[in-house]
């Protein structure tokens, strides 16, 4: 059984809940749920999810069990981790335009690219990215300013200064093409692929056409054509010893510490491209989303805005900026960047009272494990206070999961964290934004990662 719900701090004001689609009475029926599931997939929890620690049975995917209990969670991830891989409606989906790189790969194949590519994301070589991180956070916060009193897209921008951060991260040479193209091809990529498949569900042979993946190529063609010229042009360069020490040279010097081979073309540009895709998108729609709460939570915005502005000019340590890294935590629980994580089992198992049948999905899904109402106190409001101090040791290793958990940990996680916390920063001694009045409703729509609906226009005044 699970144990109590976390209880908010007992200093912590009301706060503002955002809006998300109402979880359902009953379930769908098979074609409203293809319906539902394509047009957007969170759209379709029902109101027990959030309520139950496991919840199987059959549906459209055949047997699904969804596990919510931190202590189930904590054995399927890492107990018995080795008897669930990746499901393939995710290798399906991701694969064909994301290559075999570490978000896709299995068994000895992502052990290896894992004991490769560990040291690059080592406490050491994140830390040293902070310059970097913090110019592409001045650079936007200057932008913004430049914008006073006018009304800009904060996700398209939000797009923007992360594709900042990986140029000056990975590819401190500059990107041949126009970083807007590229994100452009990232946002195409996503929704195309972000729709599930009824075919995918069916397991249908993937050799049959799936429009998404049609709709796909485009952008996966352009990726190709962006990672060839960027390690050709590095290649050359480390033969020369002219190459920076950026990400993408520790990545094509990596080698595994047990066999000392290096990664295959093929698993340099499969990763270059997850970094890209997966890494940047998450990240900018996780500052998209704090920019959001942020306006409409004036306790919040006052407390970020006395700590960025007690900070010296000269840069941030997302160290030493504990509200601000509270709330990002705070808006990737409401608004997790992977709303699901699915596993397939290898052998029959058991989770909890549950029999678990070979071949079943297993979900975890963050973005019903983070509302779950048994897990957390008032789990729709925003209350960045629960990731400070005490407040922060009560919450269950298990019951919050925005990069995963186990061996299959998300590898960027603290290049992630420590970009969003440094970046918003910036923005909020720069500027203060607030949700343009004519907006639509703004509510998560999820394509693979979870963003607004409908962008997120924003009135930009000046601060100071």
């Amino acid at each position: 059984m699970m144990d109590a719900a976390v209880p908010c701090p007992p200093d912590a004001p009301a706060r503002f809940r955002p809006a998300v689609p109402r979880p359902l009475r009953q379930p769908l029926g098979l074609l409203a749920f293809l319906k539902a599931a394509r047009s957007n997939p969170i759209t379709t929890w029902l109101d027990e999810h959030f309520e139950k620690p496991v919840m199987a049975g059959e549906g459209a995917m055949g047997r699904v069990t969804v596990v919510s209990d931190p202590a189930l969670i904590r054995y399927l991830y890492v107990e018995n981790a080795a008897n669930y891989r990746k499901d393939d409606l995710q290798r399906r989906v991701l694969a064909p335009g994301l290559g075999n790189g570490l978000l896709t790969a299995e068994d000895e194949e992502w052990k290896l690219q894992r004991r490769t590519l560990a040291p690059i994301f080592s406490a050491r070589h994140v830390l040293g990215f902070a310059e970097s991180m913090n110019a592409a956070g001045a650079r936007i916060a200057r932008r913004l300013a430049r914008r006073d009193g006018t009304t800009v897209d904060a996700a398209l921008e939000m797009t923007r200064v992360t594709l900042d951060v990986l140029e000056r991260t990975i590819f401190t040479q500059g990107l041949q093409s126009d970083p807007d193209a590229l994100g452009r091809a990232i946002t195409r990529f996503l929704e195309a692929v972000g729709p599930i498949d009824p075919l995918d569900v069916f397991g249908v042979p993937g050799f049959v056409p799936r429009i998404g993946r049609l709709r796909a190529r485009p952008a996966v063609r352009f990726f190709a054509e962006v990672v060839d010229a960027l390690i050709d042009k590095r290649r050359a360069l480390i033969a020369a010893d002219r190459a920076p020490a950026d990400l993408l040279t520790l990545l094509l010097e990596a080698q595994d510490p047990e066999t000392g081979k290096g990664l295959t073309d093929l698993e340099v540009k499969a990763n270059i491209v997850t970094f890209i895709a997966a890494g940047h998108e998450t990240t900018a729609n996780a500052l998209t989303w704090a920019l959001y709460c942020l306006s409409q939570d004036d306790t919040a915005r006052a407390r970020i805005e006395a700590e960025v502005d007690a900070v010296p000019a000269e840069g941030f340590d997302a160290d030493a900026l504990p509200f601000t890294k509270a709330v990002m935590e705070e808006t990737m629980r409401l608004f997790p960047p992977v709303p699901f994580l699915s596993r397939q089992a290898i052998a029959e198992d058991r989770i909890g009272r549950v029999k678990i049948p070979r071949g079943s999905l297993v979900m975890v899904a963050p973005y019903v494990l983070h509302r779950h109402r048994t897990l957390w106190d008032d789990p729709a409001a925003f209350v960045p206070e629960r990731f400070l101090g005490d407040a922060r040791k009560a919450i269950p290793r298990f019951a919050y999961l925005p990069f995963g958990a186990g061996p299959r940990v998300c590898i960027g996680q603290s290049f992630s964290v420590q970009e969003a916390v440094i970046v918003l920063a910036h923005i909020v001694r720069a500027v203060r934004l607030s949700v343009s009045a004519d907006h639509p409703p703004v509510t998560p729509l999820h394509r693979v990662t979870l963003r607004p609906e409908h962008g997120l226009r924003m009135g930009v005044e000046r601060r100071g």
